[in-house]
């Protein structure tokens, strides 16, 4: 893509650098800050500036955060005892926009994918067990991908806290397998939460 500005073009090549985003998008993108006013965009530049310097982890869950611990973790009205452990951020989003799961979570920062050099020492599980340790969990409910990689997640965590006295479960399969749980739609996220089972039962049909 040939520009008259080498402003402009570097301003599109940044935007198009961004998941989802070709560089036609990018360049619609950068022509409509062109058009704003110059504070307008200056806010803009800065949100994301502090977005990004500014934004935590929760020491607890590792959520994301605007303080050491989330306002999920904070809320007194959540049940402290049960535990969602989903993949990433994405997923805490869309759980929670089912308005259907009322425990904390816990997000591992991925699963467990030898072919991608992905092994549980690169994710949240010893934090996850602590917690499980420290806070009497009473229930642990899985909520990852239904594919190959999240099963073999599932079950190396189910190995590593078996000896502690806490109820493990699995979100139903109302979600196909191989599919992604960030484009599961509401409805269907929200059944999976409600009719979860125990993992052991799960994992032996297989």
């Amino acid at each position: 893509m040939q520009l008259a500005s080498n402003l402009l073009e570097n301003a599109v090549n940044e935007f198009a650098k961004l998941p989802g985003i070709g560089k036609k998008t990018a360049l619609r993108l950068v022509l409509h800050l062109l058009k704003q006013d110059t504070a307008e965009v200056s806010h803009f530049g800065e949100t994301i500036t502090k977005m990004r310097t500014d934004i935590q982890f929760c020491n607890r869950c590792g959520n994301v955060s605007d303080a050491a611990i989330c306002t999920i973790c904070a809320n007194p009205l959540r049940n402290q005892r049960l535990i969602c452990v989903v993949e990433n951020i994405r997923d805490v989003i869309a759980i929670e926009n089912t308005q259907q799961f009322s425990g904390t979570y816990h997000v591992l920062g991925g699963i467990i994918s030898p072919l991608d050099g992905v092994g549980p020492e690169q994710l949240n599980i010893e934090s996850l067990t602590n917690r499980i340790q420290t806070e009497e969990t009473e229930e642990l409910i899985f909520a990852l991908n239904p594919n190959i990689q999240g099963d073999t997640t599932i079950y190396y965590i189910q190995k590593k806290i078996q000896q502690l006295p806490c109820k493990i479960t699995t979100i139903a399969r109302g979600i196909a397998f191989g599919g992604e749980l960030e484009y599961a739609d509401e409805l269907t996220l929200a059944r999976s939460l409600t009719n979860r089972l125990p993992v052991g039962s799960y994992i032996s049909n297989r």
